[in-house]
């Protein structure tokens, strides 16, 4: 493992812009997180982050195979990279790659998770390292009462967890406040500045579990949205038959009524109902049928037979109207005794 010295400035000032740009954008007074002034920060602390991490793994800080007291007090704050990184991945707002940036975000938390398990820095528990398959969300969970009462005690167990997290958080948070002003003065002592960045790791671990939980959560919503587009979306290479729009007319009973209607509205075109039916078979849209041959489902054989005698009436009683009108008009042209020629003296 190489020395706290051999690291350099470099690092350290690359460490330094991306925690700095972090806390800016976490604490920053704009109203939007997507405004563009906040992204800046967000590409420039994720560049300097990148290369600090790069450089790390090249110098070989860390390694699995060496204890926590073997880490050099001035290079327990690198070991911080990859949580920094996950929270500024995390606040990058370009919708169209949110899945992208969530598996990404995660990965890193859950890098840092390892690392700090491995130094046996904090007592958790380590999420799995892969995220939420796609076949989980919106799959069925078995049932019975054993699952029920084992769901209840997991979520009892989980927000006793968060519980116990935020009250350490808030211990931590108020230990490093009471440390911060003498560290970065350059008035602690090495045992100070060891304590110092344990306890910024320590927080860290607990920030790391909480994204990781909110972004499993985030991730099967998303993927379930994906799932539901596709089974509602058409097949590839079909589509659905574009009809031509109906344009406006008057629908009429018959060739009569059709007259009548046609000179109140001179700007509608009138029909009958066989005329309209006639013209969407043609259309194609009650293709098989005539205006003779439809016959509305559930209708029975004697219905339909009233149906038809009632019609036959209606056009008897309208020949009978028709004819006593014509008898009047006759009338008004024709004085009482026309045509008699019997009776004349």
């Amino acid at each position: 493992m190489a020395e706290g010295a051999g690291a350099g400035p470099r690092l350290a000032e690359l460490l330094a812009t991306g925690r700095r740009l972090w806390e800016e954008v976490e604490t920053g007074a704009e109203p939007s997180s997507g405004a563009p002034a906040v992204q800046d920060k967000v590409r420039q602390g994720l560049d300097a982050l990148q290369r600090a991490a790069a450089m790390v793994a090249q110098l070989e800080l860390f390694s699995e195979n060496e204890e926590l007291e073997e880490i050099a007090s001035a290079d327990l704050k690198y070991l911080l990279l990859p949580a920094l990184l996950g929270a500024l991945t995390l606040k990058q707002v370009d919708l169209s790659r949110r899945l992208e940036h969530l598996e990404s975000a995660r990965a890193h938390f859950w890098r840092f998770l390892n690392l700090c398990r491995s130094y046996g820095l904090g007592s958790f528990h380590l999420p799995p390292a892969s995220p939420p398959g796609e076949g989980d969300a919106g799959s069925p969970s078995p049932g019975g009462p054993a699952a029920a009462q084992h769901s209840l005690v997991a979520m009892a167990s989980s927000r006793q967890a968060k519980i116990e997290r935020y009250k350490q958080k808030k211990e931590l948070e108020n230990r490093l406040a009471s440390m911060r002003s003498s560290v970065e003065s350059g008035q602690a002592d090495e045992d100070q500045i060891r304590e110092f960045y344990i306890l910024q790791i320590q927080k860290w671990i607990n920030t790391s579990l909480e994204e990781i939980e909110s972004i499993d959560q985030e991730m099967v919503i998303l993927r379930s949205r994906g799932t539901a587009k596709q089974s509602s979306a058409p097949p590839h290479g079909t589509s659905r038959q574009v009809r031509a729009p109906l344009k406006p007319f008057i629908l009429t009973r018959d060739a009569a009524q059709a007259k009548v209607f046609g000179a109140g509205y001179p700007g509608l075109p009138t029909m009958t109902v066989d005329d309209w039916y006639e013209q969407r078979r043609r259309q194609g849209v009650a293709s098989g049928q005539s205006a003779h041959q439809r016959t509305p489902a559930g209708i029975t054989d004697e219905e339909l037979q009233k149906q038809q005698q009632e019609k036959k009436e209606e056009e008897d009683d309208e020949k009978a109207l028709q004819k006593a009108r014509n008898w009047d008009d006759w009338k008004d042209t024709h004085p009482r005794g026309y045509g008699n020629r019997q009776n004349v003296g």
